[in-house]
């Protein structure tokens, strides 16, 4: 993963965009799913069980929106990943306070 897809510093706009997008229950267990992998495939996402895929689309767009997630698309399918370095930047601002 390039670092222009996760960028580690956080200005006040993407760091509130961040809270606002792990607030959410489902998109914060999604982020738990992708986090413990290297790469998943969105069809692998355990919440399509139980959500449509149309819930799953905005999920992972909000979680894209804030640098949390890279989205890799090959033809129909998408890979995701986690943007570590952008959490860590998101966690120790937050211990900061």
């Amino acid at each position: 993963m390039s670092g222009q897809q996760c960028h580690h510093e956080l200005d006040d706009e993407q760091f509130q965009t961040i809270g606002r997008a792990v607030s959410d229950p489902r998109r914060f267990a999604i982020l738990q799913q992708i986090a413990a992998k290297d790469s998943l495939a969105c069809s692998a996402l355990r919440e399509h069980e139980v959500i449509s895929a149309a819930t799953i689309s905005h999920h992972i767009k909000e979680l894209s929106e804030a640098g949390l997630i890279h989205v890799e698309r090959c033809g129909r399918t998408a890979n995701i990943s986690f943007c570590r370095p952008v959490w860590q930047a998101y966690c120790s601002r937050l211990a900061a306070i």
